[in-house]
Order: structure tokens, then C-alpha cells, then sequence
């Protein structure tokens, strides 16, 4: 696990330095807004990390997960006067984190005492593994990855924004990138209900309110778009974000440049966070490994 956790980190570094060759460096413009998520980027790191060290809940990043691309988005809109293209993006940025900030409220994520609501269960797995002992491991672990590698990746996806400021004019492409990522939206949207509906005839189940079938006794969904890939959620976030960076493109006229890279280390990052859910997954339900043989990870099968 350190070295997944390791490589992440390095990519953070790596990627951001490899990328600022392949184009020129930010504009004035450009460094204005960016010196402001910044700011934004450093102050939510140190909060999280101290908010999770007091009061043991590790999954303060999720909280704002949903939220940081929204304020990010519209910082980038009044700093480029209202530019039409990031008028557009900060729109989609928004649609998205109303809609994943709801389905993270009604799974209990949010609460009156901010510090409280649920915790990734992932997290006390990995802080009881042996990598993690003793308990300093855990802390530079969630100052390095939890708290300052996710809150940098969050801006890193929402950063085609700054280099789609001053673009060239807003066309019927932006129109097809926007139709394509409320398609995947309405995909994360389809699957969070479906795993929402499971999860809850589950537990009814098992508290005797609804028949006992084995659908439900195999503890896990293969059904619906759970059924054509593994993690159509996940699969669907990656859809976002990559389309979203294609608005750079057409403001730029750049297939590659700098901002490409919190795609990027979006990918890398639910290739590992899928890996270890599917680790638990297969230890904690027997049929789990039939259906990773069957359904494909993210892509799906074609033919």
C-alpha cells in the first residue's frame, strides 16, 4: 500500500512538471486566479487535516470534495469578467456538486457539527494495516495523501478552467463537450440510486421487512449499470473530468497542454481507490471474484 500511496504523491509532483512542457507557462490572468486557489488549496488542506487529527473522522476531504470545484469555478468566472466559456463551465461544475453533494447528505456525510457524518469505511481498514503501525505512519499518511494530495487534486481537475481563460470564442464543440458531460452526470446519478436502492432492500432484508433473496444474500449489486461495468460511478467521474479538459482544447487550440494534468492523476487515483474497494470486496463476499471475471473495471465490453 506505501507504494501506491507513494507513486500518487510522486505524480503530484511529476506530472504538473511534465506537463508545463508541452505548452507555455500561465499567463498573468492566468497566475491571478491560480494564486488564489492557492490560497483556497492550502487553507482547506491544513483544516481538514487538523479537524480529521482531532476528532479521528478521516473523511473531512469528502465533505468538500463536492464543494471546492464549485467555489474554484466561480472564483475563475469573476476573475475572467465573466467569460462565457467558464460561464458555461462553472455551470457544469455546479450541477455536478449539487448532484453529488446530495447523494453524499443522504448517505449521512453532512451534519450540523461538521466534523461528525459518515467515515469512508476504507479508512479504518487501512490504518489497522500493519504498513500503518506505528501510529505516525497514519498521521504523515493523512497530511501527505488524505488531506494535501486530495485537496491538490481537486483544483488540478478543475484547472481547464484557468487555461481556458481569454480563449478563443465559445463554439458549438463547448456545446457537444457540455452535452457529453451531463450525459455522464445523468450516468453517476443512475448508478448512485441503483447502488442507493440495493444497499437500502439489503438491510431491510436482513432486518427481516423484505424477503431474504439471494441478490441480496451475495451482500453486493451486478445489476443495472453495475452489470455492464464494475464501477460505472467511478467510470462516469473519469468521463467528466476528461471531457471537462476538452473545453481547454477548444479554448486553446492545444490537444495537450498543462492543464491535462489532473485528469490525469484523476485516473491514476481511482485505478488505486478501485483496487483496494475490490480488495475488500472479494474477501468480504465470495461471489466477488465471479463478478470481477465477468464485468469489466470501468470500460465495457463491446461485442
Amino acid at each position: 500500500m506505501w507504494r501506491i500511496v507513494l507513486f500518487l504523491i510522486f505524480t503530484l509532483i511529476i506530472v504538473p512538471v511534465v506537463a508545463f512542457q508541452f505548452d507555455s507557462p500561465p499567463t498573468n490572468s492566468e497566475w491571478a486566479v491560480l494564486n488564489i486557489w492557492i490560497k483556497i488549496y492550502i487553507a482547506s488542506s491544513v483544516f481538514c487535516f487538523a479537524v480529521s487529527t482531532m476528532t479521528k473522522n478521516y473523511s473531512q476531504v469528502d465533505k468538500l470534495w463536492s464543494v471546492l470545484p464549485i467555489v474554484y469555478a466561480w472564483v475563475a468566472v469573476y476573475e475572467s469578467s465573466w467569460d462565457s466559456r467558464l460561464l458555461l463551465m462553472a455551470a457544469l461544475v455546479t450541477i455536478w456538486g449539487v448532484r453529488l453533494s446530495y447523494n453524499f447528505w443522504r448517505r449521512g456525510g453532512f451534519q450540523l457539527k461538521f466534523w461528525e457524518g459518515e467515515e469512508d469505511y476504507r479508512w479504518a481498514i487501512l490504518m489497522a494495516k500493519p504498513e500503518f503501525q506505528p501510529h505516525w505512519k497514519w498521521v504523515l499518511f493523512n497530511f501527505f495523501f488524505i488531506s494535501f494530495y486530495q485537496f491538490g487534486l481537486i483544483m488540478l481537475f478543475t484547472i481547464p478552467m484557468v487555461k481556458s481563460i481569454a480563449g478563443r470564442p465559445l463554439n458549438w464543440v463547448d456545446g457537444l463537450i457540455a452535452l457529453g458531460i451531463l450525459f455522464m452526470i445523468i450516468i453517476e446519478t443512475v448508478a448512485d440510486q441503483q447502488q442507493w436502492n440495493y444497499q437500502k432492500e439489503k438491510h431491510q432484508a436482513k432486518g427481516g421487512k423484505r424477503e431474504m433473496t439471494s441478490d441480496y444474500e451475495k451482500g453486493f449489486l451486478d445489476a443495472g449499470l453495475w452489470g455492464v461495468v464494475r464501477h460505472p460511478n467511478y467510470a462516469a467521474e473519469q468521463g467528466v473530468w476528461i471531457l471537462f479538459y476538452l473545453f481547454s482544447v477548444t479554448a486553446t487550440g492545444l490537444w495537450i497542454n498543462w492543464s491535462i494534468m489532473g485528469a490525469l492523476l484523476l485516473i491514476l487515483l481511482f485505478k488505486g481507490s478501485s483496487d483496494f474497494s475490490e480488495e475488500i470486496s472479494a474477501i468480504k463476499y465470495p461471489d466477488y471474484s465471479d463478478y470481477q471475471k465477468k464485468v469489466p473495471r470501468f470500460i465495457p465490453d463491446l461485442y
